[in-house]
């Protein structure tokens, strides 16, 4: 709807194709149905892709202003949570209907619902593509494949762009769930179930990345904002050829475990006690006994203080894998970037083909870094298509 509502008032003919029933059920169901539409505090960094200097020319040419200016015209409020994210006072409707009105605006034609059977590359008078759908053929100059990735199949994600980008040569870098909670195996699910339902903050670390949040433990796994962060990162593992590191998690983030604990070590209080000045009562117990720490600070060793402190600072979690496209907010992975104009998001090979949003390998963090580069990419093609 970005693409098409640019290429439409610059005076474009434009129609959107859409095989689902209901529109963009994605910022729909986003943000607890608040839409996280966008973030203040939007970098280059924010986001994984195989060529990190990709994104650059999007969001400099697009940045999260431009939206904010834009959903404050049409008088939507909206307010700011924590690390910059921002959503809707009222409902992720408002967004969806400011999206469908800036394609009135550019005299958008829609189709919809209609599935698309196949698309041909053609010459004619009239196009260099054909697109076939269950409800008649189209002809055009320019073709934007703006078809999302594979996260949460029940709202429609299928992998109808990558098959199309493979049909024109084009690369695809392996899809895998992203910003999605991850599952341990069955002997560390064992040892956790007395930590079950626990929530705390913590910082977690994997493949250079680090991120303080809130983490929930549950009976299948880690979740929790932190761990949908750094799943990004433990998958993107994978792509570098390397072994799957663990999770790495530090329970006292800010806080010098051991010169802490050295601190304490006069006390007679239990070490579960101890910790639970900083941690979560129930948590606190578990987590001792699960490490076999049941005694009073005061009559543990150096070397005993040194590992718990070690433990506290560096819990080390080994996955199993994660949930799913079912429970993932987006894909990591897509069209290879090197493939297209960071510029335009055409193909470099297939003039008049775009590819735009979640279909490319582009990934944001948790907190309206994903929307932004839909935002971004969809603005930069509707300029050139």
């Amino acid at each position: 709807m970005m693409c098409a509502a640019v290429a439409g008032q610059r005076g474009r003919s434009v129609l959107l194709v859409d095989h689902a029933e209901k529109l963009a059920e994605k910022i729909r169901i986003s943000g607890g149905g608040r839409c996280n539409f966008t973030n203040r505090k939007i970098t280059p960094d924010n986001f994984l892709c195989r060529n990190p200097h990709f994104v650059r020319s999007a969001l400099a040419r697009y940045t999260p202003q431009d939206f904010i200016d834009l959903v404050e015209r049409h008088g939507i409020s909206y307010h700011e949570r924590d690390h910059g994210q921002l959503f809707c006072d009222e409902s992720a409707q408002d967004i969806i209907q400011m999206l469908r009105t800036e394609c009135d605006y550019g005299g958008v034609e829609w189709m919809m619902p209609a599935e698309v059977r196949a698309i041909a590359a053609v010459r004619t008078e009239h196009g260099r593509y054909r697109v076939d759908s269950s409800r008649g053929s189209i002809d055009c100059t320019s073709l934007v494949i703006a078809t999302g990735g594979l996260s949460i199949p029940k709202i429609g994600a299928t992998p109808f762009g990558y098959r199309i980008a493979e049909q024109f040569g084009l690369p695809i870098v392996a899809p895998r769930p992203a910003l999605v909670p991850l599952t341990l195996p069955p002997e560390t699910l064992a040892e956790l179930q007395p930590l079950s339902g626990a929530s705390l903050d913590v910082a977690a670390s994997c493949n250079g990345a680090r991120f303080r949040e809130a983490m929930l433990i549950t009976h299948r796994g880690l979740s929790g904002p932190v761990i949908l962060q750094i799943s990004s990162y433990w998958q993107a593992q994978a792509y570098e050829k390397r072994d799957l590191a663990p999770v790495s998690i530090d329970l006292l983030p800010g806080l010098d475990a051991l010169e802490w604990l050295q601190q304490k070590r006069g006390e007679r209080a239990l070490l579960a006690n101890l910790l639970a000045e900083r941690l979560p009562r129930r948590f606190a117990h578990a987590w001792c006994t699960l490490h076999g720490w049941d005694k009073p600070v005061r009559q543990m060793s150096p070397t005993e203080l040194e590992a718990v402190a070690t433990a506290l600072s560096d819990w080390r979690i080994a996955p199993s894998g994660t949930q799913g496209y079912a429970k993932a907010e987006v894909t990591l992975g897509g069209v290879d970037t090197d493939a297209l104009s960071s510029k335009t998001m055409e193909a470099r090979n297939c003039p008049g083909l775009f590819f735009i949003g979640e279909v490319m390998d582009v990934t944001g963090h948790l907190g309206g870094f994903n929307f932004q580069w839909a935002w971004a990419s969809g603005h930069a093609a509707g300029q050139f298509v």
